[in-house]
């Protein structure tokens, strides 16, 4: 193992038990001189602290935090980033409880040249002549501090795989892929139906990575007219257009660097703009719309679509390049109608949180509840589910939902019988209703779950007098 110094090989020395003395020689220094030192394997997890360290720290057993992840123990540290570039930082300033350390941060590695692990040294009690300026450095530190926790609170993943809830086989699988993807830094694709949860899942998995104590920024491209897409993307220079910021605006991108961004419905990107980002995959490096110099970024990127993203390739519609590049680690996400038995546990959860949010006593599910709930296409998925339980919470004044809590009123009693034509219309209102309502009225999404043309939907809303529904 290789620590920052160029030991002998073992055949070279005059005797061959010298090797580990100097070894432990060399770990000895870092027991007794330093402030503090630490050394961590390639997760990021603590295999050797010293006692200083961990007294700073706060910790009087040292065993429990062994295999503790560092970035737990200590939020600001960079020792993961020293893991991912393999590039040592030296004599950097970390701030922990109100006090500065001087502390340098170096990969290990084997004698082949691959990172095993990094370490870190504190050197604050060598350093005692800069104590002065120091302070004064670690009071300006301390309100650069808390506006990086405010910006963190802002730009944090909320969910981890602990929120995703179902264990059959369809989720299980889901939630074991997203556990392997948290462990790689590769892009990953989610390809799911809407309301599958595909941001539950990209948070989950951001939450569970090496880039967990960074930002996630998550940006919906289907949301963002296609003129503000590159800036909202990757930032504009002061003045780059009409009614820009005087001082330039960050993009998605710089505000993500670090950490992971999420790209929902990447299928809806102009191909103008499909360019500009396959050279960020490619180069890690930005552009700001306007400026005149490339900015180097670190970000994982999560994408995740609805569409068919390969029927757009060959129709020319998305960037065969760019989808290979986006789909080095796609995980599809089941819809709801493929994991009914996950319908029980769901619908608690959902009811659980509709009560603590809105306040309403929290409603249960009858058997028979369950059993229609589980029979249902639910072409929205769970975000349909969601809506469902939380009118039918709303409206029923007992504790126990049934399924006629679930039901409309239904028609009027058979008096005049209606023509095969005028159940048919009315049949198709409602499945356009319903499928509008899925889709929060996006009337690309509900042609989709329609299952016709966005055409031809138009044209049915026009017929039936429902534009504006």
């Amino acid at each position: 193992m290789k620590l920052g110094l160029d030991l002998p090989e073992a055949s070279d020395l005059p005797h061959p038990a010298l090797q580990s003395v100097l070894q432990r020689a060399f770990f000895d220094v870092f027991e007794r001189q330093f402030a503090g030192a630490v050394v961590i394997n390639t997760d990021a997890r603590v295999v050797w602290m010293n006692p200083h360290y961990a007294e700073i720290l706060g910790i009087a057993d040292l065993n429990r935090i062994l295999g503790e992840r560092i970035d737990v123990l200590l939020p600001n540290t960079k020792l993961t980033e020293v893991l991912r570039t393999g590039e040592p930082i030296l004599l950097d300033f970390m701030t922990h409880r109100e006090r500065t350390f001087v502390v340098s941060r170096f990969p290990i590695m084997d004698d082949a040249g691959q990172i095993i692990g990094a370490g870190g040294i504190m050197l604050y009690d060598a350093w005692q002549p800069l104590k002065p300026l120091m302070d004064k450095f670690s009071r300006l530190q301390q309100g650069l501090l808390q506006i990086r926790r405010d910006f963190s609170r802002e730009r944090s993943a909320r969910y981890t795989f602990a929120d995703v809830v179902g264990e059959g086989p369809a989720c299980k699988r889901m939630k074991d892929l997203g556990k392997r993807a948290a462990g790689l830094d590769a892009t990953v694709l989610l390809l799911g139906e809407t309301g599958t949860g595909k941001e539950l899942l990209a948070q989950s998995i951001h939450a569970a990575s090496m880039r967990a104590s960074q930002p996630f920024v998550a940006l919906n491209v289907a949301a963002i007219p296609d003129t503000l897409l590159e800036a909202e993307l990757f930032g504009a220079a002061p003045g780059a257009y009409t009614g820009a910021d005087r001082r330039g605006r960050d993009g998605k991108f710089k505000l993500a660097d670090g950490g992971t961004i999420f790209l929902d419905e990447i299928g809806d990107l102009p191909l103008a703009t499909q360019a500009k980002l396959l050279r960020v995959l490619q180069e890690m490096e930005i552009e700001p719309l306007g400026a005149n110099q490339l900015i180097k970024v670190d970000v994982r990127v999560i994408a995740a679509t609805s569409r068919d993203l390969p029927a757009m390739v060959e129709a020319g519609q998305f960037r065969a390049d760019l989808f290979y590049r986006l789909n080095v680690l796609p995980i599809r996400l089941p819809p709801l109608r493929e994991r009914s038995e996950d319908i029980a546990p769901l619908s608690e959860k959902l009811l659980a949180d509709i009560s603590l949010r809105s306040g309403a006593a929290r409603k249960s599910l009858s058997p028979e509840a369950l059993t229609w709930l589980a029979s249902q296409p639910w072409p929205g998925n769970v975000r349909e589910l969601r809506n469902a339980l939380e009118q039918a919470t709303m409206l029923a004044d007992h504790p126990e939902l049934t399924p006629a809590d679930f039901l409309p009123a239904g028609p009027p009693p058979p008096l005049n019988p209606l023509t095969l034509a005028e159940a048919v219309r009315r049949a198709e209102m409602e499945a356009i209703r319903s499928a509008l309502l899925a889709s929060r009225g996006n009337k690309s999404d509900a042609a989709r779950i329609l299952g016709i043309g966005r055409a031809t939907l138009y044209e049915k809303l026009a017929g039936y007098g429902l534009e504006k529904v």
